[in-house]
């Protein structure tokens, strides 16, 4: 039980660490492997591996940023509607399995 709190913490570490400021204001471009998506009403940036659109509960929640969007955005990048508590531990049990 304590190891899979310790993963779920080294998950959420590694989520905030991926939030890219520069100096000059602007965001890196995500590294190869992996892209970007803001999340909740602050639109908060987090970069994450490509390998999570594979996953039927990521899959689920772009069905529903796309009935919440859809996919005319003028604003760019890819918008999730939820929470970063919950976007944060879903990816924390999609990174798990």
């Amino acid at each position: 039980m304590g190891m899979g709190i310790i993963k779920i913490a080294n998950a959420k570490q590694k989520l905030k660490r991926s939030l890219t400021p520069k100096k000059n204001g602007f965001l890196d471009f995500p590294k190869k492997g992996h892209f970007a998506v803001y999340v909740g009403e602050t639109n908060r940036r987090y970069v994450i591996p490509i390998s999570t659109l594979d996953h039927p509960l990521f899959r689920e929640l772009l069905h529903w940023a796309e009935e919440e969007f859809g996919f005319e955005n003028s604003e760019g990048g890819l918008k999730i509607p939820c929470s970063e508590d919950y976007f944060e531990g879903l990816i924390s049990l999609i990174s798990s399995t």
